[in-house]
């Protein structure tokens, strides 16, 4: 895949891939449609989605049971107009024309629900901002 010059490619990385990005992904492709092109990976993904982040989207009407962590790759990176980073540090390539984020955010693993709850609040208010950031430039 290539960038498509007509639709915003949306890379959120994170670790495990089980977690924060997971949550941004779905918040983002729940409030944009087909508008963006939305992609989560992690450069040392887990084998499942963090349960109790599946539980605290389930909250919120979005379903993430089924995902799976995915690998993150130079090829997606490439492919993202924006590359929205979670603690992932430097594992992460950068390439030119690509834009970078970093939302510093705390890991969910480990953590309950009650716990969870204020992290994914946070995520969905952040991609409701980049929604609009968005929508501008287009």
């Amino acid at each position: 895949m290539t960038k498509d010059a007509t639709t915003p490619q949306v890379l959120f990385v994170c670790v495990h891939n089980a977690g924060r990005s997971q949550m941004a992904a779905a918040f983002l492709a729940s409030v944009a449609g087909e508008a963006i092109r939305v992609r989560s990976a992690g450069t040392l993904p887990a084998d499942q989605v963090n349960p109790v982040v599946v539980q605290a989207m389930a909250e919120e009407g979005i379903d993430l049971l089924g995902r799976t962590p995915a690998v993150l790759t130079s090829e997606e990176v490439a492919d993202s107009d924006v590359v929205i980073t979670m603690g992932c540090g430097d594992a992460c390539p950068i390439f030119p024309g690509t834009r970078y984020l970093d939302w510093d955010l705390p890991d969910p693993a480990g953590l309950d629900l009650q716990a969870v709850r204020p992290i994914r609040d946070e995520i969905a208010r952040r991609v409701q901002e980049l929604v609009k950031e968005l929508a501008s430039l287009t």
